[in-house]
């Protein structure tokens, strides 16, 4: 018999992982809890992880309710502002593309009659 934290590597308090794999806990309860997907769907989605694994991950998650919530609104957090820093800072390839974006715009519009003749 295994004990429930066999299926886990616990790497840093805000870094669970599922054993054996690069799958945080936290992609896995996304899945699960807000968008409601099945085990079975989440353990297709994820190749890597088998569908023991996604059972174990939401045990885990029931019976560490309090610390898990808290965990994932850690994640959701983090992520959180990491999308909110890049809006602010893109990447220079980002950048680049919205200039090549807003040329090509301009010009298309540039090309377009000011007006149709009516008819």
């Amino acid at each position: 018999m295994s004990f429930l934290q066999d299926y886990f590597d616990f790497l840093a308090p805000d870094d669970i992982r599922i054993k054996g794999t690069r799958i945080g806990i936290e992609s896995i309860l996304y899945h699960y809890i807000h968008r409601g997907e099945s085990p079975e769907e989440i353990a297709t989605r994820f190749h890597t992880v088998s569908l023991e694994q996604v059972y174990a991950t939401i045990l885990y998650y029931f019976r560490n309710r309090q610390q898990v919530d808290d965990y994932l609104a850690d994640w959701l957090e983090f992520a959180r502002q990491s999308r909110e820093a890049q809006r602010q800072n893109p990447p220079p390839v980002v950048q680049r593309l919205r200039q090549l974006k807003a040329a090509q715009q301009s010009s298309a519009s540039e090309a377009l009659p000011d007006a149709l003749p009516a008819g």
